[in-house]
């Protein structure tokens, strides 16, 4: 059912439906509406002509404005209703509304200590140019005092997860794209009730669209009676896809100000290999950090739950205080958690990534379990292994979606022939998103290496700089090239139909999906 939900929003199949209903449109001329047809005909290709005029006068990426004008002139009648429809024209005012009044309390929140950038300069003022990026256009300042663990796997992410639920003794924030009732979803939600019971303060936001078929009906009221503070994001308004386009596709989890964790692990089975909907194995990553750097995830929780439910609470009362002597004395590296957002005309997301392409001197290892990008991303991946760079890329060796498969395997061959290494992660379904660079730095979170997150969904990461946790990263993706398939030119003409008609194809409307 969910895959049929997803089928269903899918922009290629109402795509395919609007052509039939431009077809119906002409035998409706013929059979039925006479002398009205001119005038809708006329109001439709008006509404067309327009959303063409005001895609080329845009500030976005090229192949965006292609991917739209193409469908549009091809046909006129509808294609300017669905722009309306899907192209952003209107992003939802409720959101951005509510994102511009959080904004505000996250400035009046986080602010960037100097003497932490002046010691990150002294080391590596390319580093510090990141992270002053970030503290600018994202709003969350990078931190020292910081510790960070990296998960391979589900199963130990969640363990270790339970452990400290159990620990709460103030609050615990959660928020997931994806919410299932499950093995893993019950046991954290077993330890929710147990420290609702004894006066902690639970919140959990959970993403409506992908949550909606493992999950039932009004869920959030189900917690609320519970006694776990909730909310729905971005409630379901069937056909309403301008709506449905924002998604909150991040994994935060926040206890009592002092440990945080985010990564691509949502709560649901599959992720801890409970059950296995996708080959033999679903790979992913999470990381979990305690110390200073954990404020960034308490107001970006904070944020997304005002944007849903605003109060006028002070954010302050929730960030732990550390002994500052004590943490660096013992925590090296500097970490930075980071979001990004729709409603901004900044790429964060795309920009880590890029930023990190850009100044790999030795090797660039990526994690993604989609790779429909654009230009830019490319050129960049292609220019570094031209340069000498190691440049490494896993990707699922068995898919979730068939058409973003073909789509990302199209990709392939101008890669290889660049010098770029592409591995199909062979056990099954990867769902990591991870970049790790020199030794030095690192990115895990949410950020798929697409469009609908650099361009649509709420994301989250973590940038690491010179912490232990690089070390386990780095263990973790050799293992995985080392029981992943290495793809060759040879094997991109073997799929020759798939990865090099069908793909291609796809790739001109792919910033559309």
């Amino acid at each position: 059912m969910r895959k049929l939900f997803h089928i269903a929003l899918n922009r290629v199949v109402i795509t395919g439906l609007l052509v039939v209903l431009q077809i119906g449109f002409f035998m409706l001329e013929i059979f039925r509406w006479g002398n009205y047809y001119v005038a809708i005909a006329i109001a439709l290709r008006l509404i067309s002509f327009g959303a063409v005029i005001a895609i080329i006068l845009r500030t976005s990426d090229p192949a965006i404005k292609l991917a739209w004008i193409v469908p549009i002139l091809m046909f006129p009648l509808f294609g300017g209703i669905m722009y309306l429809a899907f192209g952003h024209v209107f992003l939802p005012g409720r959101l951005r509304r509510a994102w511009e009044r959080t904004s505000f309390q996250i400035r009046q929140s986080l602010h960037q200590e100097q003497a932490v950038m002046d010691r990150l300069r002294a080391e590596s003022p390319e580093v510090a140019n990141q992270c002053g990026y970030l503290a600018r256009y994202a709003g969350t300042p990078v931190w020292d005092r910081t510790k960070a663990v990296y998960y391979e796997d589900g199963l130990p992410y969640w363990k270790q997860l339970l452990e400290d639920l159990e620990q709460a003794q103030h609050f615990i924030f959660l928020e997931y794209f994806i919410v299932g009732e499950g093995v893993m979803w019950n046991a954290v939600l077993e330890v929710l009730e147990r420290k609702v019971r004894e006066g902690v303060e639970v919140r959990l936001i959970y993403d409506d669209v992908g949550s909606v078929f493992v999950l039932p009906k009004n869920y959030n009221e189900i917690m609320e009676k519970k006694g776990i503070k909730c909310v729905a994001f971005n409630r379901i308004i069937p056909f309403m896809a301008l709506i449905l386009n924002n998604r909150d596709h991040r994994k935060i989890v926040v206890i009592d100000g002092r440990i945080g964790y985010t990564g691509g692990i949502n709560m649901a089975d599959e992720y801890i290999n409970y059950t296995h909907p996708h080959g033999d194995h679903w790979k992913d990553a999470g990381i979990r950090i305690e110390g200073e750097a954990v404020k960034n995830f308490t107001v970006m929780f904070l944020q997304m739950w005002n944007m849903c439910r605003f109060t006028e609470e002070d954010y302050s009362p929730y960030f732990y205080r550390f002994d500052d002597a004590r943490e660096r004395e013992t925590v090296s590296g500097y970490v930075q958690p980071y979001m990004d957002s729709p409603l901004d005309s900044e790429l964060i997301g795309e920009s880590v990534y890029l930023n990190m392409i850009g100044h790999a001197g030795k090797y660039i290892y990526i994690y993604t379990p989609y790779f429909v990008t654009d230009n830019e991303v490319v050129t960049a991946l292609k220019l570094a292994a031209k340069r000498g760079v190691d440049v490494r890329i896993v990707t699922p060796g068995v898919p979730d979606k068939k058409t973003i498969y073909w789509l990302t395997q199209s990709n392939y061959r101008t890669l290889i022939e660049a010098g770029v290494r592409i591995y199909q992660y062979t056990p099954g379904f990867l769902h990591s998103k991870c970049v790790l660079c020199d030794d030095e730095t690192a990115a895990v979170g949410t950020v798929n290496f697409d469009y609908r997150s650099f361009y649509h969904h709420f994301e989250c990461g973590v940038f690491l700089y010179r912490v232990e946790a690089l070390r386990d990263i780095r263990k973790d993706m050799e293992e995985a090239f080392a029981v992943s398939e290495l793809i060759t030119v040879e094997w991109c003409r073997k799929k020759f139909v798939k990865s090099n008609v069908i793909g291609p194809i796809l790739k001109l409307f792919s910033p559309l999906l």
